[in-house]
């Protein structure tokens, strides 16, 4: 599919998804969140980025002695972001609707990144794991929380079938974990399994650049 148009259907996806998102989705992913948050090992003073923030639901589990900056390319998902700052009264955050594969940032601007449930929705998740790499500071840590495509044969027979409509949907459902991070000169330091009949990988990388 054409990268512009597969943008434009993720756009679409998300801006229909933003009023009902924490609703549906995050009792379901919530204990994948927190243990994502907590890999980062975050230190005071730390610059964290969250790559497809969304709706902003990973906030609450931030340490407020770090700043966060968070970037999305629904602005309808983060109009609902900035209403839970505003609420909490966050003054560590920063939020910037962008595309992640052209980040308004310099090399090395950040201590660690962390994108959870969003590389398996852009529709350029080797161009975005590339410019998170850029922004990251050599030796900090790139955190993914993803479902991937599975290894068993079946369930990656199912997952190809159903690749199409995903699509449209948002996401994709058969996003290979390995091939993704060796054309980007990224190594898995930590994988493990998280959330419902552990059908999602959390990966720890460090950025050795």
């Amino acid at each position: 599919m054409d990268a512009a148009l597969e943008k434009r259907q993720v756009k679409r996806a998300y801006k229909l998804y933003a009023p009902a998102y924490d609703f549906v989705f995050d009792w379901i992913f919530h204990p994948g969140r927190e243990a994502a948050i907590r890999l980062l090992d975050i230190h005071a003073g730390q610059q964290i980025l969250e790559v497809g923030i969304g709706t902003g639901l990973n906030l609450p589990l931030y340490p407020l002695h770090c700043r966060i900056t968070g970037i999305d390319l629904s602005e309808e998902m983060l109009e609902k972001a900035q209403e839970k700052v505003v609420e909490s009264g966050l003054g560590n955050v920063t939020l910037k609707a962008m595309d992640a594969t052209v980040m308004d940032f310099g090399d090395s601007e950040f201590d660690a990144a962390v994108a959870t449930y969003t590389i398996s929705a852009v529709p350029d998740p080797v161009g975005v794991l590339r410019e998170m790499r850029r922004v990251v500071k050599p030796g900090g840590a790139i955190v993914l929380l993803n479902h991937f495509r599975s290894h068993r044969k079946v369930f990656g027979w199912l997952e190809d079938m159903l690749a199409p409509v995903c699509t449209r949907l948002g996401w994709k459902s058969n996003l290979a974990l390995e091939p993704l991070l060796k054309q980007v000169g990224l190594t898995a330091e930590s994988s493990t399994k998280v959330n419902l009949f552990n059908g999602w990988h959390l990966i720890k990388c460090v950025n050795r650049k």
